[in-house]
C-alpha cells in the first residue's frame, strides 16, 4: 500500500468519525450513518490493499524479484 492510499484511507476514516459523532451530537441519523458509511469504506479500502501487498510479496518470492 502507496503511503498516498494510506493518508486517503486515514483522512477518509476520520472523516467519517466526525461526521459520526456530529451526528450522534445533533441526533442526525443520517449524518451518523453517513460517516459509519466513509469508515467502512475506507475498512474496505485497507483489506484490499493489505491483499495486494500480500499477492505482490508472493509473486516476487516465485519470481525471485526481492
Amino acid at each position: 500500500m502507496g503511503v498516498g492510499d494510506k493518508f486517503e484511507n486515514k483522512a477518509e476514516e476520520l472523516k467519517g468519525r466526525a461526521k459520526e459523532a456530529a451526528g450522534a451530537a445533533t441526533g442526525d441519523d443520517d449524518l451518523k450513518n453517513e460517516g459509519k458509511g466513509d469508515q467502512a469504506s475506507s475498512a474496505a479500502k485497507k483489506g484490499v490493499e493489505k491483499v495486494k501487498d500480500k499477492a505482490n510479496e508472493v509473486a516476487e518470492k516465485i519470481t525471485g524479484d526481492d
